[in-house]
């Protein structure tokens, strides 16, 4: 790349998702080992911020396609108020705890991490820092193939992340034989076909914030709505919005939206919706037409096939619904850190100097 920027880390997705698939046994094998060696019946997944996002959608996919008990957790609130094993019928090695830190250096991950490797649970950390603090602290640690990113705001990582995430799942769908030899030969073609398509994925992004620009960055407030395995998605758009656009963002499972924050819509607030390819689906348009009502600011993120208009995403690849998580963040970069661009906000320069949440590296 030229320069830092996170635009130039965006852009750049294409190329570090294609090298992270072709160089997937580098963080396959360690996690692969550790199902191997330990008979494991629960999976808790940690992180903060974009890594708690990834973390939410992990647990989604363990549950969903492996059929393993799966939570995704704040690190700070598992360690004052939960436990890994509340009906105290597991064992510790039938537990494995999975830190999430692209910098390796988040303290409440560390923190979590360390205590539980000190009580006895199989540990692993996915990190792109193979020699920061958090990697003394587990059992196995997993290098995260995104390369490092010196911007605040994580873009790059995250969708690295979320495809290894997905490659850990399918791996172990296929070790635990719950996916025969012909479904995971379709699972890791399909995201062959969908790495090597990812540019598509980055132009039409561009496009669509392109048409919508002067709208979405003259909002009140956006919310953010998804379901299903999206919800995890829903979250890191509030997240990238919020840390860079800096207008105030609010995501919801869509169900959820209709509860009450519905009697706050007015026709300066900007409403995503992603249509994922879930049972709410159908719900999903029916919400849209009645928001459309209230504000001209509706705008549908999918790739499935349904009417749609300049003010909509309808991304013209078809990955599974397992891989959409990773396509569906990237329309809420572009809003995030074009529109900050464009208002004139500086997203190499983080503003909250106060070090808070990282370890000074």
């Amino acid at each position: 790349m030229d320069e830092v920027s996170v635009l130039n880390y965006m852009y750049d997705q294409p190329r570090a998702l294609k090298s992270a698939f072709d160089q997937r046994e580098i963080f396959i094998t360690p996690f692969i080992e550790l199902f191997a060696k330990n008979n494991i019946k629960k999976v808790l997944f940690f992180g903060s911020g974009t890594s708690y996002n990834a973390a939410i959608i992990a647990a989604h996919y363990f549950k969903q396609i492996v059929g393993i008990d799966a939570v995704g957790y704040y690190p700070t609130v598992f360690k004052n108020y939960e436990k890994a094993d509340w009906t105290n019928t597991l064992k510790k090695e039938e537990i494995l705890f999975v830190g999430i830190s692209q910098s390796g250096t988040s303290i409440s991950t560390i923190d979590v991490m360390k205590k539980a490797k000190n009580d006895g649970y199989q540990t692993i950390v996915l990190t792109e820092n193979l020699e920061s603090e958090i990697t003394n602290h587990t059992d196995k640690v997993a290098h995260l193939l995104c390369g490092k990113e010196l911007t605040p705001p994580e873009t790059r990582g995250y969708t690295a992340t979320m495809l290894t995430l997905y490659i850990w799942a399918v791996e172990i769908a296929y070790f635990k034989n719950i996916y025969s030899e012909t479904n995971y030969k379709q699972a890791i073609s399909e995201i062959d076909d969908f790495v090597k398509n990812f540019d598509i994925v980055i132009k039409e992004s561009s496009d669509w914030y392109e048409r919508n620009k002067i709208t979405i960055v003259n909002s009140d407030r956006i919310y953010v709505m998804g379901y299903g395995v999206d919800f995890g998605s829903v979250l890191e758009g509030m997240l990238k919005i919020g840390e860079m656009l800096r207008i105030p963002t609010i995501g919801y499972e869509i169900e959820e939206y209709s509860h009450g924050p519905t009697m706050a819509i007015t026709n300066r607030q900007t409403l995503f919706m992603i249509g994922s390819d879930e049972i709410e689906w159908e719900r999903c348009l029916q919400f849209r037409e009645v928001f459309k009502k209230y504000t001209n600011r509706v705008h549908l993120i999918t790739c499935k096939e349904t009417q749609i208009d300049d003010r909509d995403i309808q991304f013209t690849i078809h990955p599974n619904k397992y891989l959409c998580p990773i396509m569906y963040t990237i329309p809420f970069q572009f809003v995030a850190a074009k529109g900050a661009k464009d208002i004139g906000i500086d997203t190499n320069i983080n503003p909250f100097v106060e070090p808070l949440a990282h370890l000074e590296e």
